[in-house]
């Protein structure tokens, strides 16, 4: 099973749908987790937006980094364009990827849709790439 880390700066809205997807798309088939180059706090926007297609991350919780071993990852995705500012065991992993998605924060709920359906679409992708097909 391999297992994927999706990262962030403050893991409070990209990375947490892009764990959501990867539960949701990859469940049985992949060990995914989230974190940010700092903690903070889940937006009520992600979760919202991700309950209107049908999954839950309100149970969620934004974690550190520095929580987690980059040895214990086989990919490691950056969602906003931190990638250049992990610690350099992060950015050897067999699959690593900096996808500098927009941050809605701010935002209208519209950028929220936007962002939350580009991470799907790439969550699938990366799912097909480490050969596990995306469930419906």
């Amino acid at each position: 099973m391999k297992r994927v880390m999706f990262v962030c700066k403050k893991n409070s809205r990209r990375s947490q749908m892009a764990e959501g997807f990867a539960r949701t798309l990859g469940s049985g088939v992949i060990s995914v987790a989230s974190s940010g180059l700092e903690a903070s706090k889940v937006d009520p926007k992600a979760v919202e937006v991700m309950a209107e297609i049908g999954i839950d991350i309100g149970n969620q919780t934004s974690k550190p980094l520095s929580d987690f071993k980059a040895d214990n990852y086989d990919a490691v995705i950056s969602l906003c364009g931190c990638g250049v500012n992990l610690p350099e065991a992060w950015m050897l992993r067999e699959i690593f990827a900096d996808w500098q998605l927009d941050d809605p924060e701010g935002e209208p709920i519209e950028t929220f849709y936007r962002v939350r359906d580009e991470i799907k679409e790439r969550v699938a992708s990366l799912l097909t790439k480490l050969g596990n097909t995306p469930k419906p």
